[in-house]
């Protein structure tokens, strides 16, 4: 990960704290009652990544958003307009039972890759950008995966 700064970077890697949980929690029976018991029954699982999953791509809206402010006209249009596109595919695909939910998460964590690509090819995102964000998103599909195909 050279040239990506520390900060972002380990608070990236922080980030992935919840789908790793869950992806653990779904593969080891002892793992998820304890957590079940710790934490509760939401906190563990696919449950624990479906919601937080939601909340990071709605987050990374926000992202995209402070992106599009570094441009004007009809680019900062077609950037303001691409950027709630995570949000509110978190908010109408998530529905239905954790195997629809986890697939759908992750086309929307695919698709946000391809934003973040196109921003960044823009210049509107940090030079190191890119290289953070295929990371964390592979780490995010691998997890959200277990919960989907195992």
């Amino acid at each position: 990960m050279n040239g990506v700064p520390k900060a972002p970077l380990y608070l990236g890697l922080a980030g992935l704290i919840p789908f790793i949980w869950g992806a653990l929690t779904y593969l080891n029976g002892d793992l998820q009652a304890w957590g079940s018991s710790t934490f509760g029954s939401r906190f563990v699982g696919p449950y624990v990544q479906l919601f937080y999953g939601s909340v990071i791509l709605s987050f990374m809206s926000g992202v995209l958003w402070g992106f599009a402010t570094k441009t004007s006209g009809s680019k900062a249009a077609t950037c303001y307009a691409l950027s709630v596109l995570p949000a509110l595919w978190a908010f109408f695909m998530t529905s239905g039972g954790p195997v629809t939910a986890g697939i759908n998460l992750i086309v929307g964590f695919a698709g946000l890759l391809l934003l973040d690509a196109m921003f960044w090819y823009w210049g509107l995102a940090p030079r190191w950008w890119i290289k953070l964000r295929i990371l964390l998103t592979a780490i995010v599909v691998l997890c959200l995966a277990v919960g989907v195909y195992l």
